[in-house]
C-alpha cells in the first residue's frame, strides 16, 4: 500500500471545508452526483471525438446512489471515464485542482458550446467529509489495460492508495457516515435530497436501498409467488427537462404537466414564457404566471435556478429581478458556477445582463398578449396585476416597457387603459380618476356615479395605494381620488345661491354641529341629484394617503400627526333632511332631532369606513329605538 500526504498547506483544510465550504450539509449529494455526471459527460465526448474507440457508441450510461443503513454507508457509482492511480494523485490529492478544468483545457477546441462539464472548482468531492468519517474511492479507467485503483482517507491529511477490486469501468465513492450525520441514512431523506438537487441531471440516476436479507421462504410459497416478470428499476430523474427543448417542440399539455410536477401545484398556470438564449450569455428556462387564490398568495412564487440541469438555489434575486420572484419557474444558467455566492453575483456583468434580458422577455410577452388577444389579457388581469404593479414600482425600466398595457377594471365591468379611461370620462371628471377600494362598502357612492352615467376604476389590493402614487409621479396630468374623497360637480344640482338658501345651509350646519359634538367634523350642505341619499362622508385624498403612510410605518408615527379631515355632506334635496329642518325648533322633539342627526351621521360613515365596535353598538341600539317609535305612534 502506498502512503503519502495530500498536497495542501494547512492541516486544518478539511475541517474548514467541512464547516464553511457549504451552508447546507445535504449539498454533498449534489456535488458527488455532479462529479459522476462529469465523468460520464467526459467519456461520452471522448467517444464522440473518436478518442475512446473501445467504448460502444450506444453505451448506456447511468449513476447509482446506494444507501446501506446497516453498514452506515452511502455510495455514488458511475460508469464514466474512471481514473488510474496517477489521475487520483492529480485530481484528488491536490485539493482544488479541477479535473474538469484540465479536461476542458485539453479538449476544449473539440468540445463546442454543448460540451459542458458541470464541476469547475475542484472542491466538490471533499464535501463528502461534511457527513463522513471516512471516504473511499474505487475506480477503473476507461483505457484498456489499466489497473483499478483505491483511495482511502479518514478526514485528516493522510490517505492510503492501492489496487481496487473494481472490475468495471467508472468510479464508486463510498461514504462511511459519521454518528453525528446518521440522519442521512434515512431512505426518505436521501430520496428528498436527490429530488431537490438532481431531478433534471442529464444522466439517468437510480436510487438503491440495501435491505436486510429476508428469511428464506418455503418451496411452496416460493413456487406460489413465482413470476416470469422481473421488476425494472426506473430512474428517479428526468434527463430532458422541458426547458431544454425548443419552444416549438413543446405542447400546452407538456408545459402544464411540467408545472404540476415541478411545483406539486394542481392548479392550472395562466400562461408561461419559454426563454432560450445563447448569446451574449446562455440561458434557458420557463417562467409561469400562476393563478392566485388571493392577493397574499402572490408572495409565494418560486423560481428555481439550475446550472446545466443541476439545482443551485431558489429565488436568487441577484440573477432574477426581484419582482419576478412572485412567479414560478425554472432557469438554467450554464455560465454560473455551482458554488454560486452573493458576492460573485453582485459583481458579475453577465448576471446584470441576464436580469435585464429576463425583464425584457416578460414585458414582451405581456405586451404581445395585450395586443394580440386583449380579451384573454383582460381575463387574466386580476391574477397578474399584483405582479405587474409590484414590478412597475420596483423597476422603472419594466414600467416603461409595460405601461401601455396596464389596464384597470371599472365599475362598468370592463377593463381599460388609463388613456382609454381618461378619454371617455374627460367631460365629467376632467383629469381626475376616481377609484373604489371596497365595492360593498362604497356601494352608495358607486350608485350615485352610475345614476349620473359616471364610472370609477376598482383598486382593492394593498399594492394599489403605492402603485397609484407611483403612476402620479410619472403621469403628471393624472390624479387619483377615491370615490368618497370629493363630490363631483356632475353629481350636484346647479342652483343659484340666494339669501334663503344661505340661511337654510347655515341652519343645517349649526343643527348637526351642535348635536354631533364632533369638533373635527366639517359640515357642508349640497343639493345632490340623487335625492334618496341623506348624507355622504368625505375624506380628502391627501389626508387618506397620509393616514395610510402612517399605517405602513406600523404605527411608528404619531397618530396626531395626520388628523382625519372628514367632511359630512348633507343632501338638502333629501326628504329626511328637509323634515329635520321643519322640527328643529320643536322643544318636544329635541331628543328625536339629536337621534336623527346621529343616525344620518352613522349611515354616512358606514358607506365610508367600518364603524368602531362602540359606534356600531350605539348604531344598533339607536336603530331599534327609531323602529319602536315608528310602531308605537
Amino acid at each position: 500500500m502506498e502512503k503519502g500526504n495530500l498536497s495542501i498547506n494547512s492541516e486544518n483544510i478539511l475541517p474548514i471545508i467541512k464547516k464553511w465550504l457549504y451552508s447546507d450539509s445535504d449539498i454533498f449529494i449534489r456535488e458527488l452526483v455532479s462529479n459522476a455526471t462529469d465523468a460520464i459527460t467526459k467519456l461520452k465526448k471522448l467517444v464522440d471525438m473518436g478518442e475512446a474507440s473501445n467504448i460502444a457508441k450506444d453505451e448506456k450510461y447511468e449513476i447509482h446512489v446506494e444507501l446501506d443503513e446497516k453498514n452506515k454507508t452511502i455510495r455514488v457509482m458511475d460508469n464514466g471515464i474512471g481514473m488510474n492511480g496517477e489521475e487520483i494523485k492529480q485530481y484528488i490529492n491536490q485539493i482544488a485542482f479541477s479535473g474538469a478544468s484540465d479536461f476542458v483545457s485539453k479538449y476544449g477546441d473539440k468540445l463546442g458550446k454543448e460540451g459542458e462539464i458541470i464541476g469547475h472548482f475542484g472542491l466538490g468531492f471533499y464535501s463528502a467529509f461534511m457527513v463522513a468519517d471516512k471516504v473511499q474511492i474505487d475506480t477503473l479507467s476507461y483505457r484498456d489495460g489499466e489497473t483499478a485503483a483505491m483511495w482511502l482517507c479518514d478526514g485528516g491529511i493522510e490517505y492510503e492508495m492501492g489496487e481496487s477490486t473494481r472490475d468495471t469501468r467508472g468510479t464508486t465513492v463510498t461514504l462511511y457516515v459519521s454518528e453525528e450525520s446518521k440522519d442521512f441514512l434515512d431512505e426518505y431523506k436521501i430520496k428528498g435530497i436527490l429530488k431537490k438537487y438532481c431531478s433534471f441531471i442529464p444522466v439517468e440516476i437510480y436510487f438503491d436501498v440495501i435491505k436486510d436479507e429476508p428469511e428464506v421462504a418455503s418451496e411452496e410459497v416460493i413456487e406460489e409467488n413465482s413470476t416470469d416478470e422481473i421488476p425494472q428499476a426506473t430512474p428517479i430523474n428526468n434527463t430532458t427537462p422541458l426547458w431544454a427543448k425548443q419552444p416549438s417542440e413543446c405542447t400546452d399539455e407538456e408545459y402544464k404537466e411540467f408545472y404540476h410536477n415541478l411545483f406539486s401545484d394542481f392548479n392550472e398556470p395562466l400562461f408561461w414564457i419559454h426563454l432560450n438564449m445563447d448569446y451574449p450569455f446562455r440561458l434557458k428556462g420557463i417562467l409561469y404566471f400562476p393563478k392566485l387564490k388571493h392577493e397574499l398568495e402572490s408572495i409565494e412564487g418560486q423560481v428555481k435556478l439550475y446550472n446545466n440541469q443541476v439545482f443551485i438555489a431558489d429565488n436568487i434575486k441577484e440573477v432574477i429581478p426581484e419582482f419576478l420572484l412572485l412567479l414560478k419557474g425554472a432557469l438554467d444558467c450554464p455560465d454560473l458556477p455551482l458554488n454560486v455566492s452573493r458576492s460573485f453575483l453582485q459583481n458579475d456583468g453577465y448576471v446584470t445582463k441576464m436580469s435585464s434580458y429576463i425583464t425584457k422577455k416578460v414585458a414582451d410577452k405581456l405586451n404581445s398578449l395585450f395586443k394580440k388577444d386583449r380579451e384573454t389579457f383582460n381575463k387574466y388581469w386580476d391574477d397578474i396585476s399584483p405582479f405587474i404593479k409590484y414590478g412597475c414600482i420596483k423597476e422603472k425600466d419594466f414600467y416603461e416597457k409595460i405601461k401601455s398595457s396596464i389596464v384597470f377594471k371599472t365599475t362598468v365591468g370592463d377593463y381599460v387603459t388609463l388613456e382609454e379611461f381618461t378619454t371617455r370620462n374627460k367631460e365629467k371628471t376632467a383629469d381626475k380618476v376616481f377609484y373604489v377600494s371596497n365595492e360593498q362598502q362604497q356601494a352608495q357612492y358607486i350608485k350615485m356615479f352610475k345614476d349620473e352615467g359616471m364610472e370609477a376604476v376598482i383598486l382593492t389590493t394593498n399594492l394599489d395605494n403605492p402603485f397609484i402614487s407611483y403612476l402620479e409621479s410619472y403621469e403628471h396630468s393624472v390624479h387619483f381620488n377615491r370615490i368618497d374623497s370629493d363630490i363631483s360637480s356632475t353629481l350636484k344640482d346647479t342652483e343659484e345661491e340666494t339669501d334663503e338658501s344661505k340661511a337654510v345651509n347655515e341652519s343645517l350646519q349649526n343643527l348637526f354641529t351642535s348635536n354631533l359634538n364632533n369638533e373635527n367634523l366639517k359640515v357642508n350642505i349640497e343639493g345632490l341629484k340623487t335625492q334618496s341619499i341623506s348624507a355622504v362622508m368625505l375624506l380628502s385624498e391627501q389626508s387618506r394617503r397620509m393616514q395610510e403612510m402612517s399605517k405602513m410605518f406600523g404605527g411608528g408615527l404619531s397618530p396626531d400627526m395626520f388628523k382625519a379631515e372628514e367632511t359630512i355632506v348633507l343632501n338638502k334635496n333629501n326628504s329626511l333632511v328637509k323634515a329635520l329642518l321643519e322640527i328643529r325648533d320643536d322643544e318636544n322633539k329635541k331628543d328625536d332631532v339629536k337621534m336623527i342627526c346621529e343616525q344620518i351621521y352613522d349611515l354616512a360613515m358606514i358607506s365610508h369606513k367600518p364603524l368602531s365596535t362602540e359606534a356600531m353598538t350605539e348604531f344598533i341600539e339607536r336603530s331599534n329605538k327609531i323602529l319602536e317609535k315608528i310602531v308605537t305612534k
